[in-house]
């Protein structure tokens, strides 16, 4: 039994960051990939599928504890709420978790228990990490989108938090929501003015 394991969100000045931990179907979904690969559309049809046939969890961890932790502390604590999601669905443990990246939590986060494996682009070469890749993208981008209702002048709905020119702007106009990341620099160099 192993699970993929993939975040969204790292990047942007405002939102969460989501991690997804997946368990594929036999036989797997075809046309995984890493969800930046896909179009638009492509995610949304292989999320539905994904969701139908494989079982999966999300761990989302909010701009608070972000501010907190610091963005990489806040992934690996994403990614343990997934997979410790996912192995209450299943009553059991997996035998491996795989992860993209370069580290995984174990020795960063205490409750990781786990057998992990860093796959450096495991987004674009492991299935069960592309299909993590796929639901977290698409759980983050409609999160934001949700955001971009109550926050109208940052744009969100397109740049998903991300530090657009027009984000900045607004940023510049508006001054930082509760969904800023206060953390990063072009959010705390806003506060310091």
């Amino acid at each position: 039994m192993i699970f993929g394991v993939d975040e969204a969100g790292r990047g942007p000045l405002a939102g969460p960051v989501v991690a997804a931990a997946v368990l594929l179907s036999k036989p797997r979904p075809s046309g995984l990939d890493d969800s930046k690969k896909l179009s638009a559309a492509r995610r949304a049809e292989l999320e539905t599928t994904i969701k139908r046939r494989c079982q999966w969890a999300i761990g989302v961890v909010e701009v608070e504890d972000i501010d907190r932790l610091n963005i990489f502390g806040a992934t690996m604590l994403a990614m343990t709420l997934a997979v410790d999601a996912l192995c209450a669905k299943l009553g059991s443990d997996p035998n491996e978790v795989l992860i993209d990246g370069n580290m995984t939590p174990a020795g960063r986060r205490p409750e990781w228990r786990w057998p992990a494996r860093a796959l450096v682009g495991g987004d674009a070469i492991e299935p069960c990490i592309s299909a993590a890749s796929i639901i977290a993208k698409e759980h983050r981008d409609r999160l934001m989108c949700a955001a971009a209702q109550q926050h109208v002048h940052y744009g969100w709905e397109k740049n998903k938090g991300y530090g657009t020119p027009d984000h900045m702007a607004a940023l510049r106009a508006h001054g930082p929501t509760p969904l800023h990341r206060k953390s990063f620099a072009p959010v705390a160099q806003l506060l310091l003015l």
